[in-house]
């Protein structure tokens, strides 16, 4: 079990700043529960947090009161106020909220209210009410780390790191690929992780041809590519990282080279990260050292992500981003070639954007074995 004592993290600031992206008179109703977790510490599994101009309010149910009240404190969300209702109550006390603390219009989160819940919220909880569909407030701000949520990215990165080592040699062994993510995630859960991060990927041979492979009954064989994509999960917060391992020496020559050339190209990805650059250069420092090659057809993905409360989230890095990175955001690396039939290579690694460059929070080495 993991014995580290991890920083402290006051989330009363993260409101302080969506009030500012808000305006003086916006409002915003929060029904994401990872965003409601982010500006509140609460980790219920129901809730909706009412952002006001002069008041903040977690609504949730009789089963979370003393874990919600319990949570709001440690965050240093003491000022949010909370009100518990059964779910056939909560459409009351929202009408109550917006009457106590009048507004000419309440933000919805667009990409996490469906239609139907939309069309519910209008007619039946806030009729007369204007509703505003908002994208990404809060995911703008969960974007930028603070040192808090570094040190647990950085820990959870850790022990990915340690649980492969310690189970890495099982693979002479020649398990299949579903029992060799079972090694994984057990290991990553013996050294302090609450579960992995995402389903893991065990992936070899022809079957590392698939980016999102999942593991299959198929048993490892020497001489064949093994790429492994997993991550730890730590008081919520991801690790992703990936190599592709061989047991034995590398004998398909096609593979071999797709090693060289992709730990050449996310050399040159990890190199062009720093603060005020583009992630789409990012993406383009991979891409041409993959192209050069003469497989740019067979890097069939974006170059990477943001990792943090969820596995992918903003920014994003690839041909099409828009976004500029800057000093606290934490991002992935992770080019890849596929060869269809025989096997493929993808190396990443998390790294954390500053003002000259980058941080990796992953640590385990790229030496194949």
């Amino acid at each position: 079990m993991t014995g580290v004592l991890l920083d402290p993290m006051t989330v009363s600031t993260r409101l302080v700043e969506l009030r500012r992206k808000l305006g003086p008179t916006g409002a915003l109703l929060v029904t994401n529960l990872t965003n409601i977790r982010y500006l509140t510490g609460f980790t219920g599994s129901a809730g909706m947090l009412f952002v006001l101009p002069d008041a903040t309010v977690l609504v949730t149910d009789g089963r979370y009161e003393a874990q919600a009240a319990e949570q709001l404190h440690a965050s240093g969300a003491s000022a949010v106020a909370l009100r518990i209702a059964p779910t056939t109550g909560q459409r009351r006390i929202g009408s109550e909220l917006v009457a106590e603390h009048p507004v000419s219009s309440l933000g919805l989160e667009a990409a996490h209210v469906s239609w139907a819940r939309q069309r519910a919220l209008a007619s039946d909880w806030f009729p007369g009410l204007e509703l505003a569909p908002t994208v990404g407030l809060v995911e703008g701000l969960r974007a930028v780390k603070d040192q808090g949520e570094i040190h647990r990215l950085a820990e959870a990165a850790r022990i990915a790191d340690e649980a492969l080592d310690l189970v890495r040699r099982r693979l002479a062994e020649g398990p299949t690929e579903e029992e060799f993510g079972r090694h994984l995630d057990f290991a990553m859960r013996e050294l302090g992780a609450s579960g992995p991060s995402f389903e893991t990927i065990v992936a070899s041979g022809p079957n590392a041809a698939k980016p999102h492979h999942r593991p299959s009954p198929r048993r490892v064989e020497p001489h064949e590519p093994v790429v492994l994509d997993f991550g730890a999960l730590l008081d919520g917060y991801c690790s992703d990282m990936t190599r592709t391992v061989w047991v034995g020496a590398m004998t398909h020559p096609d593979l071999r080279r797709a090693y060289e050339v992709v730990l050449a190209a996310q050399a040159a990805g990890v190199a062009a990260v720093r603060a005020g650059v583009p992630a789409v250069e990012v993406d383009r420092a991979c891409r041409e050292v993959i192209a050069e090659a003469g497989w740019a057809d067979r890097f069939v993905h974006g170059t990477g992500h943001g990792v943090g409360l969820d596995i992918h989230e903003a920014p994003s890095v690839s041909a099409v981003s828009t976004d500029t990175l800057v000093t606290g955001h934490v991002v992935t690396v992770e080019p890849g070639v596929y060869l269809p039939g025989i096997g493929g290579v993808r190396i990443e690694d998390t790294v954390v954007v500053t003002d000259d460059g980058c941080r990796p929070l992953t640590g385990t080495p790229k030496d194949r074995i």
